[in-house]
């Protein structure tokens, strides 16, 4: 009996010591943790973490000059994701939406090329909406300007905009959605943490015009910028260039009920056909004044020159 209480008795004193050591913490992706370390606030609350990813892609057939475009776009948002050429002519919505879903994106850029000779962009949040469409005129790429700007590739860009954006409802949508594509999130994988050149977009003439400026400060080594070097920043002209005419905006993504339609917007279709016409009403002139001149001529007849055979052998 002696022997078997004193056998209990060990039982109890090792569980008491089990109970009295502490368990082995977790170990998770950041590091060890304890099961009985409370979580942060921010845990439990949920921060928002701008997650915003943009699909760059274009229609087969596209020119050179907007290509090398596309690609200088691409080198500017380090949020972005490229992809293989779509055929426009088929429902180009459907298909661009379900690349957006398959890349894990939320925007979207299509860069649409009709007839080897007019560039549209199609600017759509995906899958809801809204989306606009633009005509892109006097397109200047990086490599066609050779200006003397520079910036590190993937930095944060800082945007800016007229005060022209402020006044319409549907300059306050573009804006609003230029912020959130062109806008590099805060963390973002690709990105660096510091800003060195800076989006100006502009409206004149009801066209949004896009420049990229360096922002170049004087060299002052590993010391603090005064007050002084901060008056002496200025902007150097990176690239590319180009002007978007807005053409219409709509409710969801690459197509739904119109919100607006620019009036004063003229298709390239149309430009080109009043050249021809032009080119062909002086034609018809022409032929018109030679016609008069010949029938002046026969009811006009000039008189002979008695003197005309003078001179010959």
């Amino acid at each position: 009996m002696g022997k078997k209480r004193k056998h209990s008795e060990e039982i109890a004193a090792d569980a008491n010591k089990d109970e009295s050591v502490q368990e082995r913490p977790k170990r998770t992706l950041l590091g060890w943790k304890d099961e009985g370390e409370p979580e942060k606030e921010s845990d439990s609350v949920g921060v928002f973490r701008n997650k915003e990813k943009v699909l760059v892609t274009s229609s087969r057939r596209i020119s050179y000059r907007y290509r090398h475009l596309m690609l200088n776009l691409v080198s500017l948002l380090p949020h972005c994701k490229k992809d293989n050429k779509v055929e426009s002519k088929s429902s180009k919505g459907a298909t661009l939406n379900e690349l957006v879903e398959l890349k894990s994106c939320s925007s979207c850029l299509f860069f649409e090329c009709r007839k080897g000779k007019d560039l549209y962009l199609w600017m759509a949040k995906c899958p809801n909406g809204p989306s606009v469409r633009f005509l892109v005129n006097a397109v200047h790429t990086m490599e066609e300007l050779k200006l003397t700007g520079n910036h590190l590739k993937g930095s944060r860009p800082i945007l800016t905009f007229s005060s022209n954006f402020d006044k319409d409802p549907y300059w306050k949508l573009l804006k609003e959605m230029i912020l959130q594509i062109f806008g590099t999130p805060k963390d973002q994988r690709k990105s660096k943490p510091y800003h060195d050149h800076v989006f100006a977009f502009s409206i004149v003439d009801d066209h949004i015009w896009f420049r990229n400026y360096q922002i170049s400060c004087p060299h002052s080594g590993a010391q603090k910028l005064d007050r002084g070097d901060l008056e002496k920043m200025t902007l150097v002209e990176v690239g590319p260039r180009f002007c978007l005419n807005p053409i219409k905006i709509f409710g969801g993504s690459f197509g739904g009920p119109t919100l607006y339609e620019n009036p004063f917007y003229v298709s390239p279709n149309q430009v080109r056909s009043l050249e021809k016409k032009q080119k062909a009403g002086k034609y018809a002139k022409k032929v018109k004044a030679k016609t008069r001149r010949k029938m002046h001529q026969l009811s006009n007849p000039m008189e002979l020159d008695e003197f005309a055979d003078m001179w010959k052998d």
